[in-house]
């Protein structure tokens, strides 16, 4: 049934939702974990396996791993990156290498990287010099009785590595460390070596670049190998550059280290990209979309106190306002008998002057500084009405209620019949007269607007009892009018913000043709050439203008929002259609606020909380930076994605080839870059939707992902290819730093 005009309230505010806690997970950044001994006992193996054994070392820009080709797993592995810095005090300089240059605080400031950032080529061959001699000697080269290195290396390097880097690299190798021999192959080609693999695609996206490479009869075809400019790193560095936009006030410090740890725990490739993103930031289910990581903060501490402490403290706030009251009921008392004493002195004055000569009466107002008798009246008058209006105080009541009409006896007298005194007191009784009739005028209107309020509100009840559905019609469209005029004053103060805006450039021409001296007229057609405020030194007259608090825009804000307000309520309670969630406060609330789920999750944010200033929300960016490998165009890189360089390469590149299904039936996926959840089912779907339906395709991932190039380069060492590849120490003296042999692992001569 629906409600009539004299029902009760039929909704108020919902009540507040609890929430369950956060899944809030701590930052995390690559640290020092441990110092690593030098391990002789492998190089004392490899002595006695002459001819056989190697030292592996895949040099990849984001770690080098190195160990010996005779175990199955690298040894070492850190961060291609080198400190070093003298300590003044102690006259000593300390260089750190890998993981080691985070032991130290100092040491942090003054990391080097080898590679260049973002790419896979070694840049500074200081640092490059100094993480070799940091991988020999744990290997236990030291024990060497020359210094050198006497085993045979093994070393990956990128897809078209430069000829300089490579020509620097072998220079070193022989040159510094004096190896015997050097082999180069690629990282990917060695992954897929280790993983079974002859003929298929490798598809390897690592920390600096993805590549794919065709493979046929274990021979990469590197002339039709392409690369698309992303890898983790960029990844990494578009996180961050996505978090700043998202939190440009956070005070934490933010860096790559940090970025990818967040991408390698919380993020994913998405199945259906397009779909999810419209979805992602619905309230639904987004408690567990939304990832919480926090940054290390002081939380205020607040000591709580017992509520005996309370109470004591409420007690004494009691005892002393108590005492402060006494106090001023006691300097109050001492005024008002001061001033008893005064009026009764002067009346006993008065009484003295009655019967005495003009001679003394001058004489005794003279010796009280007093200027005539009418003085001495104005004084006593002043204190009767100090001492009735302090007793009136003191036992309630309207002070006005006693207060004797004005005499104003000298107005209706001319001025001809006054003496110069009375005339003056005339000028007085007139300015007491306006006083009088202004406050007059102002109570009266003052209670003529209570009457009119009341008659409102008497007959805005009886059209409510009389015509409810017209009532409750003119309140919905007064209602619609009130948000119209705060929607139009939000965007004249949006627009006054902007000085590019057209109502803040025709603000500033008229308080320029106002505190002009000939201000313009206005132009019925066209020509004004005015062109104040083009330059921002013409903006400096602000400065020069006295710019108040805008109480009377504060106050207009202030009375829209407290009529809207009147207005809902009225309608929550008698409009049947009308309900909380149409409310201006529901529609304003956060939970309504698509960029507070965006920045701030599914729950409430206290500013006040240092715990919650210091936290990091990701939820699109979850799946927004893994589907850059994929739509490179997301993060403005100008190269087509994975599945459509893979696509061009079967359908296109290689179509004239005899046996080109024979690469469907394995795309292999390598690289740490493709370790993310459903990036091989995306890869398949992908392709999938771009070959023929009866085409055999099968996608599959490395064992291990990231080591499986070390594990690969260390099985090939030893083996008849491996042999052939190598170059001697002699070759290497015979033809030069830039003699490459090309082999199925490696580059090709360019």
């Amino acid at each position: 049934m629906a409600p009539s005009a004299v029902d009760e309230p039929k909704q108020t505010r919902p009540e507040e939702r609890t929430y369950p806690p956060a899944n809030i997970y701590p930052v995390k950044e690559t640290r020092f974990e441990k110092y690593i001994e030098p391990q002789a006992d492998g190089y004392r193996k490899a002595l006695e396996q002459q001819g056989s054994a190697a030292i592996v070392i895949d040099n990849g820009s984001s770690a080098v791993r190195a160990g010996w080709s005779f175990e199955s797993a690298p040894r070492l592995s850190m961060p291609p990156i080198m400190s070093k810095y003298r300590d003044r005090k102690l006259g000593k300089t300390f260089s750190f290498a890998g993981s080691d240059c985070y032991a130290d605080t100092t040491a942090r400031g003054h990391i080097r990287g080898a590679f260049e950032a973002g790419t896979g080529i070694v840049s500074n061959w200081d640092v490059m010099e100094h993480v070799l001699d940091y991988l020999f000697l744990k290997l236990g080269l030291n024990e060497s009785s020359d210094g050198s290195v006497d085993v045979p290396i093994v070393m990956t390097e990128a897809v078209a590595n430069l000829p300089y880097s490579r020509k620097s690299m072998t220079e070193i190798i022989f040159e510094c460390y004096g190896a015997p021999s050097l082999a180069y192959g690629i990282d990917s080609l060695f992954s897929y070596r280790q993983n079974k693999g002859n003929t298929g695609l490798v598809v390897s996206s690592s920390f600096t670049s993805t590549h794919i490479i065709p493979v046929y009869n274990a021979k990469p075809m590197l002339g039709q190998a392409i690369r698309l400019n992303w890898g983790g790193y960029h990844g990494a560095e578009y996180l961050l550059k996505l978090i700043r936009l998202k939190y440009p006030a956070f005070n934490a410090k933010l860096n790559v280290s940090q970025a990818e740890h967040m991408i390698r725990d919380h993020f994913y490739v998405s199945k259906d990209y397009d779909s999810e993103i419209k979805s992602y930031l619905e309230w639904t289910g987004l408690e567990d979309r939304d990832v919480v990581i926090q940054y290390p903060y002081t939380e205020e501490v607040i000591i709580q106190k017992t509520e005996e402490e309370l109470a004591r403290i409420a007690e004494r706030k009691k005892e002393s306002g108590r005492r402060l009251q006494e106090q001023a009921a006691k300097m109050r008392l001492e005024k008002l008998m001061k001033k008893e004493q005064d009026l009764e002195y002067y009346k006993k004055l008065q009484g003295k002057l009655v019967d005495e000569t003009k001679k003394e009466i001058r004489r005794q107002l003279d010796s009280h500084d007093i200027k005539d008798e009418n003085q001495l009246d104005k004084i006593v008058k002043e204190l009767e009405k100090s001492i009735k209006k302090a007793r009136t105080k003191d036992v309630g009541g309207d002070p006005e209620e006693d207060q004797e009409p004005p005499n104003f006896d000298l107005l209706e007298v001319p001025d001809d019949q006054l003496d110069e005194a009375q005339i003056k007191q005339k000028r007085q009784q007139r300015l007491m007269k306006s006083n009088h009739e202004a406050r007059a005028r102002a109570k009266a209107e003052k209670e003529a607007e209570k009457a009119r309020i009341a008659e409102e509100e008497r007959l805005d009840m009886e059209r409510r009892e009389n015509d409810l559905d017209n009532w409750l019609e003119e309140k919905r469209q007064a209602r619609l009018e009130t948000l119209q005029k705060i929607k139009e004053r939000d965007r004249l103060k949006a627009d006054l913000g902007n000085r590019k805006s057209l109502a803040s450039q025709i603000r500033m021409k008229s308080i320029a043709n106002l505190a002009s001296d000939n201000p313009t007229k206005k132009r019925r057609r066209g020509g004004d050439d005015d062109d104040f405020g083009a330059n921002d030194d013409d903006w400096g007259v602000y400065r020069q203008i006295a710019v108040g608090d805008n109480s009377e825009d504060e106050q207009e804000e202030e009375d829209l929002a407290t009529n809207l307000k009147n207005l809902e309520q009225e309608l929550l309670q008698y409009d049947p259609d009308f309900d909380y969630e149409q409310t201006q406060e529901a529609q304003s609330d956060w939970s309504k606020s698509l960029l507070h789920a965006f920045a701030r999750g599914p729950r409430p944010f206290d500013p006040a909380s240092q715990a919650q200033l210091n936290q990091i929300h990701l939820n699109v960016e979850r799946i927004r930076v893994p589907e850059i490998v994929f739509r490179p165009s997301i993060a403005g890189v100008d190269q087509a994605g994975i599945i459509e360089i893979a696509g061009d390469m079967l359908n296109q590149r290689l179509s004239g080839m005899p046996d080109r299904d024979a690469l469907l039936k394995d795309i292999f996926l390598t690289g740490g870059n493709t370790l993310f959840q459903n990036f091989d089912e995306r890869v398949r779907e992908g392709l999938r939707a771009l070959l023929p339906a009866d085409s055999e395709l099968k996608v599959r991932r490395a064992q291990d992902a990231l080591l499986d190039a070390w594990k690969g380069a260390a099985g090939w060492a030893g083996t008849p290819a491996w042999k052939a590849a190598t170059i001697s120490r002699e070759e290497y003296q015979e033809k030069g730093p830039e003699y490459i042999k090309e082999h199925d692992m490696g580059n090709s001569y360019a």
